[in-house]
Formats: structure tokens, sequence, C-alpha cells
């Protein structure tokens, strides 16, 4: 007999596993306790040797206090928990009279063997409902993590399930998630890790032990929990690895990455050296998207410890990237356990530097840096955080003006003199050219680097796809050429005379694209695109960056003058001057109102789709849901990656980002990728949809047609909405034959990938193309729906699909797949009526068949006896109809006949005056073909009732896992039964029967 690995084998190997790297093991059911505190009360005693300096006084005080967090939300309690754990917990306490303060360590973090660490399975708690999470990690005796299994071998469970039950969780019994740090789920194909604040997209795999990415493509759960759990690595995570970050208005709790982990240690470790020797830590390259800046927080937390409080400096190139960023760690101070500062300007900088001797963040711009040539300060403690480590800004050498003998010196010279003895780390999102040396002296070597290639593999980042519309608003090629070679000079560094002539030359460029006729041609296309392409692509967010502040202006104004219905769906989002005209002000507003926009642009369902930018916006601003660029000003190298990469970040469903060119980017995209690594160069080098995307939508077109191959669905084409749904049906029912469910599977996947390729090139594609690609997902999204676990519901279907059909070809009024009303009930004989005269016969039997299933569900965790019986008559009509041996009108009226049974069996109590719990038990004590030669329904009804009784007064909290009781329920249920001589001799085996619905019905009390 061949054994199934089920989801407990995967639970026993896992607590192998654990056991393997050194921890504790208890079956949750065998320790005595109270299950409505979520602690591991053993455990907690190990704090008494922790703080064995400490008074048991003060002890007890801190783990009275661990247990009464007040009132609060789930987040709340956790972030105060949090900051006790990693931290510690200040107590006061009276002592002999006396008032007295201490700190109470949770986890002795220096000394990790001084530490319980404990896995337990079935860990029970009872609150709003008793739940009994599979595995729970405890430190100390804290519920630290709570792991969510899905059994291997299922195909109608994965790890998605395991996170709408972790949530569950947290609604039902929020007291466990006070305690916890983050939460796994794993099926063991698929394990992901994520905080309790973190949507499903954002719990991430763990790929590595070491730090390498040789083999991460596919991480198997032996290399994500020995990643994790691990007890030095994981007492690491827990300690610098995880924050919350916070404002006024939202509180998100955040787990690093693997890579994060990895590269921030390395970092340590590169700086720690460096301070000792050349002062140059090296450069931290991590693709834009994948967390640079948390990762910069980790990294200052984690030196904090190592170096006993120093001092940084963290410097930007401008001012906005320099407000993110303190915004970024301002949010994050609780975790630093100190405030960031913003320097207002030099003299406020050395304040701050010479003002103390230790500690302290200070964000400032390289622009302070060039009013004096004074030393700051000469400590050695010092270290200097560049974010966006590159050539043009960070130029060692002095330059001298031939004209006027004027020395000039470069920007990390000026930093160099007035930080003589700092240490100097680099944090970019693109790579250093290759030909850049200056960076390379300043920083040093690269630390670490995560490409683009790793960031979209785990799933931190998506693609980006091209799509150029140059040709579409007739831009002179030749004006196209003057302006990349103008931009060229502009954008690199070079002599003053140079740069003034080059902006001379630019001006007039502007002139010539801020032309109406220009203007004119590039809104309507914008218009029309996302419109027909984008505007129902995610939540439709948008990104138009414009030439200049004037050009942006021009746009706004006249794609307002084509849709002045859009007021609230564009806004402009640029920086002010007092020379601006007294209309634009109105447009652009103050600093309150940018911030309103932003809120506005990040929050999904505002009606604020689209946003007119020039240079805010286009480094440090995440919106994860963003898709679509429309880019109008030429860009180079490391501004050009920065910016596209607003649209890399990762959303639920989507696909990748799409850039589309108005100003002939397409080479200054691919030189800029050609300083990336060999496999983003191989994988990402070509970004145009024409050559990438198209392809693929052209491949899986053709596999969907194959696979409807003996099924036409031409008339899908007409313009009639009732041939349209009966054509939808049609195919529907076409896979679901029997002998379609190999065909079937295939095809769900494959027009998946066909939806998400036409994502990225439904402007390229042809109109006819578009309309199938339509018919072949309207199929998929009603095929996926009658084939999942979720209720059946019919309105859900329809009303996807008409809106699906209304986006791809302008179809107007309800499509009807399946005609029947919003409830639908299995018992209903108008809905009955209605599937007999289905035309689809396989679609009718696949509806009944799953409506009959989920009544059969309902009866397996209540009535074993009925649920058997049904099961296997539907089972038997089943399989005579897979066979072939009765035709779809026979299994059709066989279907209905057990729906009618089912009915019915729901009223059989009635007569006996029986609940439908009593109806159960009475069902199996019923069961013997000739029970009724020895006892009467009275008597039958009688043992029911006392047997219900006496199950329902001895019921106590895991008892279903509990061996001794178990045992005691079966011996309380054999004394009833022989008070009435039941079984007769006759039928022994009737006494398993009744046993076997008495443990069903303990499971589900349970």
């Amino acid at each position: 007999m061949i054994k199934i690995y089920t989801e407990d084998s995967y639970e026993q190997s896992l607590i192998e596993l654990f056991q393997n790297l050194g921890y504790n093991y208890y079956y949750g059911p065998d320790i005595e306790r109270n299950y409505i505190n979520p602690l591991f009360m053993w455990d907690l005693e190990n704090l008494y040797s922790i703080n064995s300096g400490e008074s048991r006084i003060a002890i007890e005080n801190a783990i009275n206090s661990i247990q009464d967090f007040g009132i609060g939300s789930l987040v709340n309690k956790n972030e105060k928990f949090m900051d006790y754990l990693q931290n510690g917990i200040a107590v006061n306490y009276w002592e002999n009279g006396e008032e007295k303060s201490t700190l109470i360590k949770l986890v002795d973090w220096e000394n990790p063997e001084n530490n319980s660490f404990t896995i337990i399975n079935q860990w029970t708690i009872e609150e709003k409902e008793i739940k009994r999470p599979d595995m729970v990690v405890f430190l100390n005796g804290f519920p630290i993590v709570v792991i969510e299994l899905k059994s291997p071998s299922r195909e109608d469970t994965d790890v998605s399930e395991a996170y709408n039950q972790l949530h569950r969780y947290m609604y039902v019994i929020p007291s466990l998630f006070n305690y916890n740090a983050f939460c796994v789920m794993s099926d063991m194909a698929e394990s992901r890790a994520g905080t309790i604040t973190a949507p499903e997209d954002r719990f991430m795999e763990w790929k590595s032990t070491d730090g390498s990415y040789e083999s991460t493509k596919f991480a198997d759960f032996n290399t994500f929990f020995n990643g994790i759990f691990e007890q030095t690595r994981f007492l690491d995570i827990l300690k610098y690895f995880t924050l919350f970050s916070s404002d006024a208005e939202t509180s998100i709790k955040i787990m690093g990455a693997y890579h994060q982990y990895f590269a921030v240690n390395k970092a340590v470790q590169s700086t720690l050296k460096a301070i000792g020797s050349n002062g140059k830590a090296g450069v931290f390259w991590h693709t834009q998207g994948s967390g640079k800046s948390l990762s910069m927080v980790f990294y200052v937390k984690k030196l904090i410890k190592e170096l006993k409080s120093p001092t940084f400096v963290v410097i930007t190139d401008r001012n906005d990237l320099d407000q993110q960023l303190y915004e970024q760690f301002t949010k994050c101070s609780d975790f630093l356990r100190q405030t960031p500062i913003q320097a207002t300007s030099r003299k406020h900088l050395t304040e701050l530097l010479n003002n103390r001797q230790a500690n302290g963040i200070f964000f400032t711009t390289m622009q302070k840096f060039e009013e004096s040539t004074d030393i700051l300060t000469d400590r050695k403690d010092v270290i200097v955080i560049s974010d966006e480590a590159h050539r043009s800004q960070y130029g060692l050498e002095e330059k001298v003006d031939p004209k006027t003998g004027e020395i000039k010196i470069g920007a990390a010279r000026r930093i160099r003199n007035a930080l003589p003895n700092a240490t100097y780390i680099g944090f970019t999102g693109t790579p250093i050219s290759r030909i850049d040396k200056s960076t390379r002296e300043v920083f040093g070597d690269y630390i670490d680097i995560y490409d683009m290639t790793q960031s979209v593999e785990d799933g931190a980042t998506v693609p980006l796809s091209y799509e150029s519309r140059v040709a579409k608003i007739h831009l002179d090629e030749s004006v196209l050429k003057q302006i990349d070679e103008e931009y060229d000079k502009l954008a690199e560094e070079a002599e003053d005379y140079d740069i003034w002539r080059s902006k001379h030359e630019l001006s007039k460029m502007e002139s010539l694209l801020g032309a109406p006729e220009i203007i004119d041609d590039i809104c309507r296309d914008i218009i029309y695109h996302y419109e027909e392409n984008r505007q129902y692509e995610l939540t439709g967010k948008a990104m138009i960056v414009g030439y200049s502040r004037d050009i942006a202006i021009k746009m706004y104004k006249k794609i307002l003058e084509l849709r002045p219905e859009w007021e609230e769906k564009v806004k402009v989002v640029m920086s002010g001057s007092n020379k601006d005209p007294k209309e634009w002000n109105e447009i652009i507003g103050d600093k309150s109102y940018k911030k309103q926009l932003e809120n506005k642009f990040k929050d999904d369902e505002d009606p604020m789709k689209i946003a007119i930018v020039v240079d805010m916006w286009l480094t440090g601003f995440d919106v994860p849901s963003l898709a679509t660029m429309y880019v109008f000003k030429p860009m180079k190298g490391h501004n050009l990656m920065q910016a596209i990469a607003r649209v890399n970040r990762v959303f639920k469903g989507k696909e990748g980002g799409l850039i589309v060119d108005y100003i002939g980017i397409a080479s200054a995209l691919r030189k800029a990728m050609s300083e990336y690594t060999d496999r983003d160069n191989k994988n990402y080098g070509e970004m145009d949809v024409e050559k990438v995307a198209y392809p693929k939508f052209k491949e899986k077109l053709e596999i969907c047609r194959d696979l409807f191959h003996g099924y036409d669905y031409s008339k899908f084409f007409g313009d009639s909405n009732l041939e349209r749904s009966n054509v939808i049906s049609g195919g529907v029912n076409f896979f679901e034959h029997p002998r379609m469910e190999e065909d079937k599977k295939e095809y769900i996947k494959q027009s998946l990938m066909l939806k998400q390729a036409l994502s990225l090139c439904r402007s390229v594609a042809k109109e006819k193309e578009r309309f199938e690609a339509a018919f072949f997902e309207a199929v998929r999204s009603v095929l996926v729906k009658l084939n999942s676990d979720r209720k059946l519901s019919f309105k859900e279907i329809n009303d996807r699909i008409s809106e699906l059909l209304k986006q791809s070809i302008k179809s107007d009024g309800v499509i009807s797949i399946i005609d029947v009303g919003v409830k639908v009930s299995l018992f209903d004989p108008d809905f009955l009526d209605k599937v007999v005269k289905m035309r689809e016969n396989n679609l009718a039997i696949k509806i009944l068949e799953k409506l009959l299933n989920d009544q059969v569900n309902v009866y397996k965790r209540t009535n074993l006896v009925k649920s058997e019986e049904f099961s296997q008559m539907l089972k038997n009509t089943m399989d005579k109809y897979i066979k072939g041996n009765i035709s779809n009108e026979e299994v059709i009226q066989e279907l209905i006949k057990i729906a009618e049974l089912i009915k019915n069996a729901h009223h059989e109590g009635d007569d006996l005056g029986l609940t439908e719990e009593e109806l159960a038990f009475y069902n199996a004590i019923a069961l013997p073909e000739n029970i009724h030669d020895f006892y009467d329904d009275e008597t039958l009804v009688l043992i029911t009732q006392e047997l219900t009784e006496a199950l329902r007064a001895n019921r106590t909290i895991d008892w279903q896992k509990k061996e001794s009781a178990r045992a005691k329920m079966r011996m309380i249920v054999k004394k009833l039964l022989k008070k009435y001589d039941y079984p007769p001799k006759e039928m022994a085996g009737a006494l398993e029967k009744v046993i076997a619905q008495c443990e069903l019905w303990v499971d589900e009390v349970a």
C-alpha cells in the first residue's frame, strides 16, 4: 500500500529538522496548561536565569507586564512587545521598603546558548474561538513564530490558503500574535515568511544559508527553515532585521529579506575593516525596488551595536531625496533608538557633529559641502553613507578654470576634506559605470551585488518592458538625435561653459518640443493608449514624465481640455519657483499639497490615477500598483534606470511594469543596461514589448487555440452578447468533459500566461488577437471558479465576465454565462430545472457535482454515516459517467436524485424529535441492517439523547488530541451503550461506527 505524504507527515519532518537545530520539542496536547494563555510558562522560567543578577520581584513584575498590554490594536500590542523583546522591559518595584528600577532582558542576545528554543505542534488557544495552529516556535516561552502548513500531496490547497488561515487566527486568537515576530506558511514546495501586517505578496522566501545567490532560483524548505531558524541567525534576524516603520497614520511591520540580511552583515564587516585601514567600506549595489533604504536602516542599527554609538552622516544629492530618506529613517526611530536630524545648513551640520561625541544620524545634501572647505570634525567613528554613489556626484579631482585660474574642487574631495577620518560606504540601486574609477576611489569595491535577475526571481521586483510610441507623435528624427547629443553633454560631468552652451541649446529644443502641435499629438496618444490599454491594468495608476516644468503644465492643460472630466484623475507634481506664473501656483500647490497628492497617489482606491512629473517622484518613491510610465524626457544611465524603476514594484497580479517612450530613450536604455551583470543583460537587456512580450503572447495564443481544437468559437467575434454568452458557456462545457481533464489543467495554466503577456503588449496586439484572448480568459475565469474550493457564486462569475468583455471588446450590457440568480440553492426546484435545461451538459454536470460535493463536505464534518452514504453515491454515479456507462442526461438525473435525498435527510430528525447533532448519533446507532429487530425507535432515540448529553458534559479542550482523553471518551460511550445491551452480539462492528461518530463530533466541536 502506497502511503501518501500528508500534512502530518510534513509536520513531523519539520519537527525533526528543528530538533536537529537544537530546539526542544513538545506535543501541545500533552502539556497541562491554561488554554487562554498563549505563553509557554515552562520556558518563561528561563527569564530568571537570563536575569540572574536581578531581583525576582522585578522579573515577576516584568512577566506580569508582558501578559497585560491593556487596550489597543493587535499591531499596537505587537509593536510594544517587539520593543520589549529587542531592548528589554523597564520595571519599577519595591524591595525592602525602597522603590527601585531596572531593565529586565527577555532574550540573552550575546549568548545564544543561554536562551530556550522550543518547537511545539498543535498548540491550542482559546479566545473568540478555539484554534490550534500547526506549529509554534517559542523563544524563552514567547510564541515568536506561528507556522501554518498545507499538505504537500493535495493539489487543492497551497500556501495562499495558509495565508488566509493565519489571518483568520489573528482575528479569532489575537493574543497569540501579540508576541509574534513573523509568520511562516509552507506546503513543502513553497515556504514564505512575513509579518502580521504583510500582504500575501510580501511574504518572502529565504533562499540562502550563507549569503550566496548561486542556487536560489528554486529554494527548498530545508534552505528556508535552516536559513532562518539556525539559532544564532534567528536571534540576529529578531534583533536587527525586524522593525516597525511607523508614522502618524500607519504602522507597518517589516522583516528583512534574505538578501538584505546577508548583504548588511557583509557591509558591517567591511566597515569595521575599513575603519582600521583606508576608510573605504565599499559599494552596496542592490537593484532598485529591492529595499535599499531599509537596508541602510538595518546597517545603521547593526553598526550602532558593533561600534558602541558611532555617528552617521547620510548624504544625498537632491533635497527631495534627502527628505524621502530622512522620512524613512524617522519612521524607524523607535527601532534605531534615536531620532534622525536633517541639517539645515553647513553651520548646522558642524554644530550637530561637534556638540556630541557619540550617536547621531544626520542627513544632509552635497550642496552643503560647497559652502566652505573647513573641517567639520576629525572624529574616527563617523560613518558617511552616500545614497546613489556615482561619478557625476563624487569627483575627487581638482580642476583649474583656464580663463580665471580658479581651482575648483570635486564634490568627493570636499566631503573628504570636511570629514578626513570618516569611513565611507556607498549605497546604489544601479551599477557603477565600468569606466567610473572615481566612485571606487572614494568607496572601494562592491560589497554585495543583488541584481535585477535575482530580484525578479525572488519576487522582490517585477520585470520592465518597453514600448516606443515616438512615431505616433510625428517627432522629427533629427530633432531626437540633436536632443540626444546635447543631453549627453549635459548629463555627463563637463566644463561649465559646455554645460551653459548645452542648456542654451536644450532651451531651444524645449520650445520645439513644447510646440502646441507636439503637445496635442502626445496628449491625444497618451489618452488613447491609457484608455485602450492601461486604464484597467491593476488600479490604473500611471505616471507621465514631462520634458520640463513648462511642458508638464502644458500637457496637464491639454489633457484636461481633451478630458475635462479627468480633473480629479490627473495632477501635476513638481517643484515650484518664485518666478512661476501665478496660475501655476494653483496647479503645483505648496509642500502640504504635494504631501496630500502623494497620499492620494499611494491610495489604490483614490480617483487620482495619473501623475505628471518632471524630477520629483522619479527616485525613492514607491507606489506598488503603479504599472505604467509615459516618458517624454531624455534620461541617461543611472538617472534613467532609477526613474523607470518606479514601475517595478511588486503588486498582486502585476506581470511587469511598462515604459511607454515618446522621446527615443531606447538607445540610452540599452547603454544603461550594458553596465548591469551579464545575466541581467541576457535576461533584461532587451525590454521591447514587440520583441519580448508580444512573441510570448502569440506563442500562448497558439497553444490555447490548439487546446481548443475541435470546438468552434467563431461566433464569439460577432455582435451579439447572447451569442458570446453561449460560446463562452460552450467553451467551458468543452473542457468539462471527463476525457479533457488533463487538457483542462494545461489550458488553465497556459491561458493565465496568455493574460499576463497581454497585459504588457495590449497596444501592439491586433484587434482580433485581443478579442480571442478575451474569449480564452473568459473561459479560464469560469473554469477556475468551477474547479476551486470556494463556494460557487454564479453572480460573481457573470459579473467578472461582463466586466472582462466590456474592457476587451467594448461590449454593452450584462453577459450572463450561467443564467441563474444571485442566490443559488441545490434544493431550489427552479434552479434544478434551469440546470436540466442547459444545453451544455458537461457544464451542468460539473455544477451539480460541485454543489453536491459542498453538501457532502458539510456532512463530513458532522454526520459520519450520511457523509459516507452520500459520498459513495456521488462517487458511483461519477464513476459510471466517466467510464461512459451512462449518458449525460442520465447522470444529470442521478445527481438530482442525490440532491433530493440530501434535502430529505436534513428533515429526518424532525419526526424523531432529534436535533441535527443528535440525528448524526442516531444514524450511527441505527446503522446495522437488522437493528430494529432488537430495539424500537423510542429506545434508539433515548440512547442517542443520553449519549449526546454524556459527551457534551465530559468534553474538555484538546481531548481529541490526547490519547488518555480519547480513551476516557470511549469508556463513557461503551458504559452507556452497555446499559442498553448495545450492540447485540451479532453486530459487534456497530460499536466502532458509533465511536467513530463520537470522535468526529469531538473534533468538529473543538
